[in-house]
């Protein structure tokens, strides 16, 4: 009986991890702009990812292996949303703007 239960939540988080990785895909194809981009790939990626490291940690039980996906669970916790702000922080400061704000409602320190 555990057994199932425990077979279902690791399916039911698989299912939502995959779903949301393929969000964000859809938001790469989909959205304007570099950073809405960044930001749908950041976001539903990561959360994806822990989704699904967290369904095999159901199906690995108490063992090495799960040790082995809570390190890799939390190296995805910590890099992804880290270099996730890198790159746009980089991608601003190489003057990169939004597609829909005009020039003119940039302030002077946007400008320069």
């Amino acid at each position: 009986m555990i057994d199932i239960i425990i077979n279902s939540a690791s399916a039911i988080l698989m299912g939502a991890g995959s779903v949301f990785i393929l969000i964000g895909a859809l938001g790469l194809v989909r959205l304007p702009d570099f950073y809405t981009r960044m930001h749908a790939a950041g976001v539903t990626d990561t959360l994806g990812a822990e989704l699904l490291l967290l369904g095999m940690m159901l199906q690995a039980g108490l063992s090495l292996v799960t040790l082995k996906l809570v390190l890799i669970a939390l190296f995805i916790f910590f890099t992804s949303p880290t270099s996730t702000h890198a790159v746009a922080n980089a991608a601003r400061v190489m003057g990169l703007r939004l597609v829909s704000i005009p020039e003119d409602d940039l302030t002077s320190k946007e400008k320069n």
